[in-house]
């Protein structure tokens, strides 16, 4: 089996942002319980202890919460509140450093939208 994780990247992280891409995605419903951390460290062959720190993770953000003796649940409001953080993310991750580029190159803010339009086009 090979390795499903990056290694630029701690494995707790990873664990959390693939429940995200689920809650995203729809696979967990608001609501709807977690895996609990035995069975993410057994479908990804992980310690138990990586696993809870990434689903603590989520807890903490409040994309999550426990239900004593139950197991972990998806908060109601979690699919938002993920698109907003990401979002964000994305901004500061992609567009800022997108801008800075541009500027650099001598691309004005028409030239850049017009490139990106052209992107979502798929163009060449």
């Amino acid at each position: 089996m090979t390795n499903p994780f990056v290694e630029e990247k701690p494995i707790f992280l990873q664990i959390a942002e693939r429940l995200e891409d689920a809650i995203l995605s729809g696979a967990f419903p608001e609501e709807s319980r977690l895996p609990s951390t035995t069975e993410i460290s057994a479908a990804y062959r992980i310690n138990p202890a990586t696993a809870l720190k990434g689903v603590t993770l989520l807890v903490e953000e409040g994309i999550a919460y426990k239900q004593r003796g139950i197991g972990m649940f998806v908060r109601k409001g979690a699919r938002s509140l993920i698109a907003e953080k990401r979002r964000n993310a994305f901004y500061s991750d992609f567009v800022l450093p997108l801008v800075s580029e541009a500027k650099k190159l001598g691309i004005s803010e028409q030239e850049l939208t017009a490139m990106l339009e052209r992107g979502f086009r798929n163009d060449t």
